[in-house]
């Protein structure tokens, strides 16, 4: 269990980032004022999923310059599964034995961008589920094009022990409903501004209580930066939209959705908040 200690700066209400990448490029020039613009406007903790062995070291530098806002997971990403997935996997088995880290992540299947390596990467997604259930960490789930497919596998496994957030979902009700079923949450980001976005009728319709809140920083910018680069600072104004939806204050949002980020990654708050 993580401990962030008693000297982490907190707002009266906090939000977690389930899912950001401030150690790409994008982030080069600016990368630790993006960090404190974050926690300045309460966004206190933010949650790093790897994408390949060429990311690690970033990550944990970012970890190690931050770490009591930063807290870093380790996998690898379907898109990164190319003809040398086995050593990239390796690497990735050799890192989660160390310990240290809040999932095992980013992972799953991706037939959006390429489908060549469709069974490795099916073959990595259910090696890395074994080892999310031997280190007990929560999975974060990347399910582009393959939200069903990737379902019918946990279905298959049926491991009462597996739990995690679909990054990024964007799914239909029947489906948000099959994996809040499996004991899983739904990560909710910059989609559920967007005008023609039905993604708050399927939350409506799933429960607040099964989502977390997520950026993919730099990727998929909420309302009004939909187009430019995305940040964590920008999570108040997702937790804003999810507030409108339900009808309720966006502080009740922020302690919901913290609350359960909490508990699904195992992070023990300070004992000042």
């Amino acid at each position: 269990m993580h401990d962030t200690g008693n000297s982490a700066i907190f707002a009266p209400m906090f939000y977690v980032d389930t899912h950001t990448h401030l150690y790409l490029n994008a982030f080069d020039n600016d990368r630790h004022e993006v960090v404190m613009r974050s926690v300045n406007k309460g966004v206190q903790y933010l949650l790093l999923p790897n994408i390949d062995s060429s990311s690690i070291t970033l990550m944990h530098r970012l970890c190690d310059d931050f770490p009591l806002n930063c807290f870093p997971m380790m996998g690898l990403h379907p898109t990164s599964v190319k003809e040398n997935y086995k050593k990239e996997l390796q690497i990735i088995e050799s890192r989660l034995a160390k310990g240290g880290y809040c999932a095992v992540g980013e992972i799953g299947l991706d037939f959006y961008w390429d489908i060549t390596f469709r069974k490795e990467q099916e073959e990595v997604f259910r090696r890395q589920i074994e080892l999310a259930l031997e280190y007990k960490l929560p999975l974060v789930i990347h399910s582009r094009k393959s939200m069903d497919e990737i379902i019918l596998i946990l279905r298959e496994i049926n491991n009462p022990g597996l739990t995690g957030v679909f990054h990024c979902f964007s799914g239909s009700p029947e489906q948000a409903k099959r994996i809040v079923d499996m004991g899983f949450k739904l990560g909710i980001g910059g989609v559920v501004t967007f005008k023609n976005s039905k993604l708050k009728e399927t939350i409506s319709k799933t429960g607040l209580e099964h989502l977390v809140l997520e950026t993919d920083a730099p990727f998929i910018s909420p309302v009004p930066y939909r187009g430019q680069r995305n940040e964590s600072s920008y999570i108040p104004l997702i937790a804003a939209h999810i507030a409108e939806t339900f009808g309720i204050d966006v502080s009740t949002v922020a302690q919901i959705t913290t609350k359960t980020a909490l508990q699904v990654f195992n992070i023990l708050p300070a004992k000042n908040t």
